[in-house]
């Protein structure tokens, strides 16, 4: 008896975690999340202002994430700069993973920004139709 109550247990959060992982996702906007793959696609096909306009949204919206990804590791890397001593000497010393990762999401965030600009300087309804 105690086996089979288990076992319904088991079954029932299996069925709970399925359920809600099969859930759409209410409070995202339609198509606001779009996939690397999409993205490509996207970049490819584009040609009216509308296209430039979710792809500008989508880099801006990378940028800003990343740029807080950077604020992240820029304060972890501070922290870890305060706590060097001879022993955590060995290369790579996690100040230098920390500066690596800010450098790495500082990077990232402008190569977003800068395509963020493109799409939205083709977006505008004075700019020409043929890409850069």
């Amino acid at each position: 008896m105690k086996c089979k109550s288990v076992a319904l247990c088991v079954l029932f959060i299996g069925l709970v975690a399925v359920g809600s992982a099969q859930a759409p996702n209410s409070s995202a906007q339609p198509g606001a999340q779009l996939t690397k793959a999409q993205v490509k696609q996207l970049a490819r096909d584009a040609h009216t202002p509308e296209q430039y306009g979710a792809l500008a949204r989508y880099f801006g919206a990378q940028q800003r994430s990343l740029m807080q990804q950077a604020d992240d590791e820029k304060k972890e890397w501070i922290r870890r700069s305060q706590n060097i001593v001879s022993v955590a000497a060995k290369y790579p010393r996690p100040v230098d993973s920390a500066r690596y990762l800010y450098e790495y999401y500082t990077y990232e965030a402008s190569e977003a920004g800068q395509l963020a600009a493109k799409y939205d300087q083709l977006a505008s309804p004075d700019s020409p139709s043929t890409p850069k």
